[in-house]
Parts: C-alpha cells; sequence; structure tokens
C-alpha cells in the first residue's frame, strides 16, 4: 500500500474517532454537574446519535453506494456538523442542547460507515488477497483508539491549564475545531465514486442488504451486536460520573477514561490479527463481549481508584473484539455493491437502535438507584452485567461463524 493512501485513510480514520472522542466520553458530567439533568434527560442528550443512527447511516451509505462520491458527503457533513456543536456549546436547556445535538447526530451518523466503507474501497483496490486487506485495515483502525485518547489526553490538558473543566462545554467546542479540519482534510482524499452496479439503482443497496437478516446467523449476530453494544451507554453515562463519586478529581477524568483508548490502539495493532487467526470471529467476538462484562464486575465489587483507572482498559479491549470485530465480520459477508450500506446497517444497530435502547435503560436505571442526590452504583451496574452475561451465553450456543 502506498503511503499517500494509508495516510489519508488513517487521517479520516483519525479524525472522525478524534471528534466523537472530544465530548461523548465526558459531557455526561457536564449535564449531571453545572446543568442539573436528570437521568432520564441525561439519556434522551445521549439518545440523540443513536437515534440519528438508525436511519441516517443507511441514507449516507446509500447515496455513497449509488450517487454522490463518498469524500463529498464527508466535506458536507462535517463542516454543518461544526456549526451545530459550536452552537450546542452554548445551550443551557435540556429542549434547547437535544435539539442542536439531534441535528448535528444527524449529519455526523451519516459520516460513521463512510469512513469504514472508504478503507475498505481502497484496500480493496490495493491487495487482491482478503486477508491482507484485513491486516491493512487493522493498522488503519488503530488510529481510532489513538485518535480517542489523544482527545481525552489533550481535553485534561487543557482543563489543567486554562481551569474549563468544572462547566464542561470545552468538549464541544473542541469537537467543533476538529469537525472544521476534517472537512478541509476531506477536500484531499482518494477519489471514491459509488459503484455502478446492474440492479435497481435507487433500492438495491438498502433491499440486499437488509436481505441478509434472513440468514438466521446474521440475524443472531446482528441482535447480539444490538444488545452488547447498547449496554455500553452505563459505561458512557455513568463512568465519568462514578470515577467522580470514588474520589477522581473532573479534570482527570478524560485522561482517565482515555487508557481504554489506548489500550485499544494496542490491541489493534498487535492482537486483532493474532486473535481472529487462532479463535476465528465466534470466539473473538466472545472475548470482547466478556471484557465488558468483567468491567461491570469490577465496578460493582470495588470502590478503589487503583483498580477503577487501570480497568478502563477492558473497555478499549471489548470495542477491538466486539464492535470493531464485527464491522470485519459484516464485510466479509458484503459483496462490493453493498459495502457501505453493509456497514451502515452495522451501524444502524448497534450505534442506533442498540445505543438508543441503552440509553434509555441506563438512565432509567440510574434514575431508579438514586438516592439524595447519590447513585448506587452497584446496583446501577449489576444491570448492564446480568444481560451481558445472558446474552453472551445465548450467543456462545446459538451463533456459528467461518474462521477468519
Amino acid at each position: 500500500m502506498e503511503w499517500k493512501l494509508y495516510f489519508a485513510l488513517s487521517f479520516a480514520m483519525f479524525m472522525e474517532y478524534a471528534i466523537w472522542g472530544a465530548w461523548f466520553p465526558v459531557l455526561a458530567a457536564r449535564l449531571f454537574g453545572p446543568l442539573k439533568m436528570t437521568g432520564k434527560q441525561t439519556g434522551w442528550i445521549y439518545a440523540t446519535l443513536p437515534l440519528a443512527c438508525i436511519v441516517f447511516p443507511l441514507v449516507g451509505g446509500w447515496l455513497a453506494d449509488k450517487y454522490v462520491n463518498t469524500e463529498w458527503i464527508l466535506v458536507v457533513a462535517h463542516l454543518a456538523g461544526a456549526v451545530l456543536l459550536f452552537l450546542a456549546a452554548g445551550k443551557t436547556t435540556f429542549k434547547g442542547l437535544f435539539t442542536v445535538l439531534l441535528l448535528y447526530s444527524v449529519c455526523f451518523a451519516a459520516t460513521l460507515p463512510l469512513v469504514n466503507s472508504l478503507m475498505f474501497h481502497h484496500l480493496a483496490k490495493a491487495f487482491s488477497d482478503p486477508a491482507d486487506v484485513d491486516a491493512a485495515s487493522g493498522k488503519i483502525f488503530l488510529w481510532a483508539p489513538v485518535a480517542w485518547a489523544l482527545a481525552g489526553y489533550f481535553l485534561t490538558g487543557w482543563r489543567w491549564k486554562f481551569k474549563t473543566g468544572e462547566q464542561g462545554r470545552d468538549c464541544l467546542y473542541f469537537a467543533a475545531v476538529l469537525s472544521v479540519i476534517m472537512a478541509v482534510g476531506c477536500l484531499f482524499m482518494p477519489k471514491t465514486p459509488p459503484v455502478p452496479a446492474s440492479t435497481d439503482v435507487v433500492q438495491a443497496p438498502i433491499r440486499d442488504t437488509l436481505a441478509m437478516l434472513g440468514n438466521s446467523n446474521f440475524l443472531v449476530f446482528v441482535l447480539a451486536s444490538m444488545i452488547i453494544a447498547g449496554l455500553m451507554q452505563f459505561y458512557f453515562q455513568g463512568t465519568a460520573q462514578f470515577m467522580q463519586d470514588m474520589g477522581i478529581p473532573s479534570k482527570n477524568v478524560p485522561a482517565s477514561m482515555a487508557i481504554a483508548q489506548a489500550t485499544q490502539a494496542i490491541a489493534t495493532f498487535f492482537l486483532l490479527g493474532l486473535l481472529l487467526t487462532s479463535l476465528g470471529f465466534k470466539w473473538t467476538l466472545v472475548v470482547g463481549a466478556g471484557c465488558w462484562l468483567l468491567l461491570y464486575v469490577i465496578y460493582i465489587g470495588t470502590k478503589e481508584k487503583l483498580l477503577i483507572i487501570p480497568a478502563q482498559a477492558l473497555h478499549g479491549l471489548a470495542y477491538v473484539f466486539f464492535i470493531i470485530v464485527g464491522q470485519i465480520y459484516a464485510k466479509s459477508v458484503a459483496s462490493a455493491e453493498i459495502l457501505s450500506t453493509m456497514q451502515a446497517l452495522m451501524f444502524a444497530a448497534t450505534t442506533g437502535v442498540g445505543l438508543l435502547l441503552g440509553t434509555q435503560l441506563a438512565g432509567t436505571v440510574m434514575d431508579r438507584f438514586k438516592s439524595e442526590d447519590k447513585f448506587q452504583w452497584r446496583q446501577i451496574f449489576m444491570v448492564p452485567a446480568g444481560i451481558a452475561l445472558v446474552c453472551i451465553l445465548a450467543f456462545v450456543l446459538v451463533f456459528t461463524a467461518p474462521a477468519s
């Protein structure tokens, strides 16, 4: 692979997740803290991206598969997103913030599958062997957690220097600036036009992708992905406040949580190919889901900062071995004509329906186990732990997958 192509694809992956990582992990602390929102309101704020991801990844993937160059969709969506993030930083009411973040999420959701499909499209042209494509994609996927981690470390450094952590709106300004950089960079992406196909130009990609759900094994995979991904919302909505309640200063929370992404980057580079080769898709996915289960068990069983902080690595491992491996598996069963739409389906199922249900469940549970403005964290985290255990056992018994 030429270094220019590797740089371009890595840049797109890096910036997409730097934008997301700049605000998503830490905004909950602003909502619960300065804005005094309830768990249910926080759940709805965090539901804006999942709501958008139910439909708009499919719309973005369909447009890229049939009508518009992928790089131009990325440019327009990220420029619009930058404006909306600046507006969101100034909103202090639930209704105002929800409305603006929902509009922003429509833009961002459309871009999520396109970074993956752009990568797979150009790697397929560069390599004839699918194994080489998977190996090269791992080297590009690693920039996603690196970006998320660096965004967290930068935000922590910024808060140490400029004392902006108490209000917490700085994460939205930061994401807006990164969105502008992403949009400009996408102007120089390799051209990625729609793939010509002989089938119905309008309906074929979405129709053919949804037809995959008729395969019972693939349907089990999608449903398990939806449930496990949804449980991530207990991590995103709960961890920042949980850490602060356990005595970790708010200015240190972004860097502490970024341990997950540092671990994710290392695991993507050194372990992803190794586990897929030795365990195959099924058991690698089980390992990933099991890491989230273990993280919640640790949250339930300890109040020790020296255990809670390094345990963030489990989230990074889980993301690699469940979410990323799931995207690779979906790519392996998709034809070239539906590549973007297949990636969109996975984002719609996980980041869309899964996280939407997760936000509502997490918000409801956090409200239920809150007494005198204090969260009962042990009871809260028993819920995702129990659901994860049942889902993992069902997945082991029902799902079968070919070796990677």
